[in-house]
């Protein structure tokens, strides 16, 4: 059997603290066998936030691991509530909303950075499911990559 914790501990990455709601909100939700989890930004490990417009103030590839960030912070959400990552079944849905420039094309790349923690913390018949990337004029707080997901959860 799958072993997403142990998977998580074998890509030497740290989680950051699991972030506090910043207005009216849950992170998460649990309703019957699905997990919702709202949209999450770029904590770092010491709490702060990776700022910063995607063709502006940084390129693709800064706004992909930005997109990472984004990933770990969505996991240490769900550690920080179920315990373990090992709950999650598969990942259903993502939702990623990068804050870029009008010209700015790339927006599935920069989520392919949270997609493919997601994919090589559950593998990649579980930790890949349906996406939007989607690009905004703003984020809050100027950060460059806000992610929302809802993933199914194991029975019991």
């Amino acid at each position: 059997m799958w072993n997403a914790d142990e998977q998580f501990e074998k890509l030497g990455l740290t989680l950051p603290p699991a972030p506090k709601p910043l207005g009216v909100y849950r992170p998460c939700l649990v309703d019957g066998k699905y997990l919702y989890l709202s949209g999450h930004g770029t904590v770092q490990n010491d709490g702060t936030l990776i700022i910063g417009r995607v063709g502006e103030d940084m390129d693709m590839e800064a706004g992909k691991l930005a997109a990472r960030q984004v990933g770990l912070a969505m996991l240490a959400t769900i550690k920080a509530n179920l315990g373990s990552l090992n709950k999650v079944k598969r990942v259903i849905k993502v939702l990623g909303m990068v804050n870029a420039t009008p010209d700015f094309e790339r927006h599935p790349y920069v989520i392919n950075g949270c997609s493919e923690l997601f994919a090589s913390v559950w593998g990649e018949e579980n930790g890949i499911g349906v996406r939007s990337a989607v690009g905004f004029g703003s984020l809050p707080d100027n950060i460059p990559v806000e992610i929302e997901a809802m993933f199914e959860l194991h029975e019991g």
